[in-house]
């Protein structure tokens, strides 16, 4: 019998879900604990174990291995000779991030402009 993954998949039921739809699978996997910080320092560059857990901030090496395993199994990142990289998969949800880092900006000065 094959294992199942306990990360969040597509055709599995997931928090706050049970359709298993592939966005709602998406969303549970990027609400977890720093995941999109990690997808986030990978934008520009691979970067190593320990350079990743400075640039979040010292997140525990405990919960770095379990996000980056996550991350692996969803073929979001991969090892690389230069640490961890975003795969051809990662660069391109890196890429839709780009339409909602810019609509974040607008809504934050809206925000400034009418409180």
């Amino acid at each position: 019998m094959a294992k199942k993954p306990k990360n969040p998949t597509p055709g599995r039921p997931v928090r706050g879900s049970t359709t298993g739809k592939p966005i709602m699978a998406l969303l549970d996997l990027l609400g977890q604990r720093w995941a999109l910080r990690i997808l986030w320092e990978l934008r520009d560059t691979a970067l190593t174990f320990r350079a990743l857990q400075t640039a979040c901030d010292g997140v525990s090496p405990s919960v770095l291995n379990s996000r980056l395993k996550a991350l692996k199994e969803a073929h979001f990142i991969e090892a690389t000779p230069d640490g961890y990289a975003l795969t051809t998969l990662g660069k391109e949800l890196q890429e839709k991030f780009g339409g909602l880092y810019q609509w974040s900006e607008k809504w934050a000065a809206e925000l400034v402009r009418q409180p």
